[in-house]
């Protein structure tokens, strides 16, 4: 049976992706075969725990995990490598270590993992998060909205190189163009190499000896940018949305980050929902519920005809199949609960209240006698 890999990480399966690399570290500087255990087991778990981190760390691939398992994430993301390892792979345990200290295994050069390429060359934008307000029904149905951000974009002068027209970029003399510093200290755990960006070219290996008067040397400028956000059917208020390569441009012609966008679904006036159902109240006569009837309903496809039953009590719930929300990325759709609520009849003249208590009387039912007033009622109770 295939290792769970929120079990191998400890943590649950709504681990948040702090919560993760917090887990992570500690297995691996406890599981790491340079930390002088010498237990050839712990190893493999070392690789399997990393390989777990690489999955769950990125939001497709855990999706992916999520729905289908081991086999969801196979040959995606990791593979090749040596030995048919696929912990070896592209984007291996040298980025991990990256992550948590700057560029390189803490374990230092003698591990057997070796540190992280130097990363040279623009980089990657940031992500940018974003607002969409939606009506009940668009959420329920689907919609395409249009989207204005403000975001950094391309310098159109300079197409993103951030140099003057005719002149170019130079390599870095500080780092020789690595983009990064490397620094070599002694451990418990033996030598550690660590790495920062370089402060003179900001990690990019280069530098701008004459700057683009419209970005001064950033590649980017700020503007407004329109998008056609594609809302799906059955989405929720709070869901997220994102859309890859359209957050702000990387500087100097680094690729884009992404842009996530929050959704905030509006209320409705005849339904609430409940997972993929939608719940609607329905008041009714207490006649009606007695003798019966048939009521007109709305629904979120238009108005339909339910039958009330005689004898009808308050709390009675009447289902309606697949006129609710449809699944998300699914077939099919939630149901339509009606809630019946039975509203107690005010006689609203002499007429009305001698029918009410004839009612009652024939029924056997024990009534307050008319005309008493609430200080004779008082009054009574206590004698």
């Amino acid at each position: 049976m295939p290792d769970d890999y929120y079990e191998l990480l400890g943590v649950s399966r709504n681990a948040d992706e702090t919560e993760m690399k917090r887990a992570y570290r500690q297995l691996a500087r406890k599981l790491h075969p340079d930390s002088g255990h010498n237990d050839p087991e712990a190893e493999e778990k070392f690789k399997k725990v990393t390989l777990a981190y690489e999955v769950l760390s990125d939001p497709e691939r855990r999706r992916r995990y999520d729905m289908f398992g081991p086999e969801g994430v196979r040959g995606s993301g990791a593979t090749g490598g040596q030995s048919g390892d696929p912990f070896f792979g592209a984007g291996g345990v040298g980025d991990i270590f990256e992550a948590f200290f700057g560029g390189g295994s803490p374990f230092g050069s003698g591990s057997p993992f070796g540190g992280s390429q130097a990363k040279r060359g623009p980089q990657r934008g940031p992500d940018a998060e974003a607002s969409l307000s939606v009506a009940f029904e668009e959420a329920v149905f689907g919609v395409t909205k249009d989207l204005t951000v403000k975001l950094p974009s391309t310098c159109t002068l300079c197409e993103g190189s951030g140099a003057k027209e005719g002149t170019s970029a130079t390599t870095c003399s500080a780092c020789q163009g690595t983009g990064e510093v490397r620094r070599v200290r002694q451990s418990i755990l033996g030598q550690m190499v660590t790495s920062a960006p370089c402060g003179q070219c900001g990690g990019s290996g280069q530098v701008i000896p004459d700057p683009c008067p419209q970005c001064r040397g950033d590649g980017r400028i700020t503007e407004v940018r329109n998008y056609s956000v594609e809302v799906p059917a059955g989405i929720d208020d709070g869901a997220t949305l994102r859309l890859s390569g359209r957050g702000p441009a990387g500087p100097r012609g680094g690729p884009s980050g992404d842009l996530y966008v929050h959704l905030s679904v509006g209320k409705s006036d005849n339904f609430f929902r409940e997972g993929y159902n939608l719940i609607h109240n329905l008041n009714i006569a207490v006649t009606q519920a007695s003798l019966g009837s048939k009521v007109t309903v709305p629904t979120i496809d238009g108005e339909e005809v339910v039958e009330i039953p005689a004898g009808t009590q308050s709390g009675k719930v009447i289902k309606l199949r697949q006129r609710g929300v449809p699944h998300l990325g699914g077939r099919g759709r939630g149901d339509m609960l009606v809630n019946v609520v039975v509203e107690t009849p005010v006689p609203r003249s002499k007429e009305e209240e001698e029918l009410i208590r004839q009612l009652a009387e024939a029924r056997g039912e024990e009534i307050d006698p008319p005309n008493e007033s609430i200080r004779t009622r008082i009054r009574s109770a206590f004698r």
